[in-house]
């Protein structure tokens, strides 16, 4: 019997993963001794996860993480006031379901980028959309959708993504445009995605940064009444000592 064109139909009809199960079962003298049900089943789960794997990069390509966080490691060690049991209750995305936000506080250098991105990249893993950006960043990104009459659709794009991650928050004062801007982002969010946002600013303070109180009451009223927060202290992890190439301190 031939297999070659067998294995290049396979891939004419993107089922990769099944062309390489298959390629990896002729090579395997043990694979005959499996009945037809038994390779079958194999052949498919190799497609699945081929696909999921497909999916997984597409999701994280497009979340453009700024950090490697990964859920899985954690440092609890240092003492900054981190609760495991809260960080096992994110970790299984439900917040999202939910529709409800996360706020990171605390000092510089104590890793709330880094334990965002964690919780990020797990979101991504459990089949959820994921964007990260500074603040800054978003705002300039508004500012030149507004220049050129995008704005519209720039906000449409940024309502159905599941977690909007946003780092850096309340660290200057909001311009008129921008607390207006980030209202709206909160209106389209309310109940319908999620937001993680990490600031050195404690939350007692963003009123102020927000500036305008009526917009400040509706936008914190959107943020803080459906979130985690997570409140950091202590020394900078970054003081930790590091050997070369290592990972940033988490």
């Amino acid at each position: 019997m031939l297999n070659q064109p067998t294995i290049e139909k396979l891939h004419t009809m993107k089922l990769h993963g099944m062309a390489d199960a298959f390629r990896a079962q002729l090579e395997t003298a043990d694979a005959g001794q499996l009945s037809f049900e038994e390779r079958f089943a194999l052949l498919v789960d190799q497609q699945w996860l081929w696909k999921e794997n497909r999916a997984l990069a597409r999701r994280l390509r497009a979340a453009h993480l700024k950090e490697r966080g990964v859920i899985e490691d954690i440092d609890y060690q240092h003492p900054r006031g981190l609760d495991r049991k809260l960080m096992r209750t994110l970790a299984n995305s439900e917040w999202i379901r939910q529709h409800q936000n996360v706020l990171l506080i605390g000092p510089t250098g104590i890793g709330k980028s880094w334990l965002a991105c964690a919780l990020a990249q797990k979101a991504c893993r459990d089949s959820f959309s994921v964007l990260h950006k500074r603040t800054s960043e978003l705002f300039r990104e508004l500012a030149g959708a507004h220049a050129d009459g995008s704005i519209g659709r720039f906000l449409v794009r940024l309502s159905r993504i599941d977690v909007l991650l946003l780092d850096d928050f309340a660290m200057a004062p909001l311009k008129d445009v921008e607390r207006r801007d980030f209202l709206e982002i909160c209106d389209d969010r309310y109940e319908r995605r999620s937001l993680m946002l990490t600031s050195q600013m404690p939350v007692a303070h963003w009123h102020e940064q927000i500036g305008d109180p009526t917009i400040a009451d509706s936008i914190l009223d959107r943020l803080v009444h459906n979130a985690y927060r997570i409140d950091l202290k202590g020394e900078s992890m970054r003081k930790k000592r590091r050997k070369p190439g290592e990972e940033e301190p988490q």
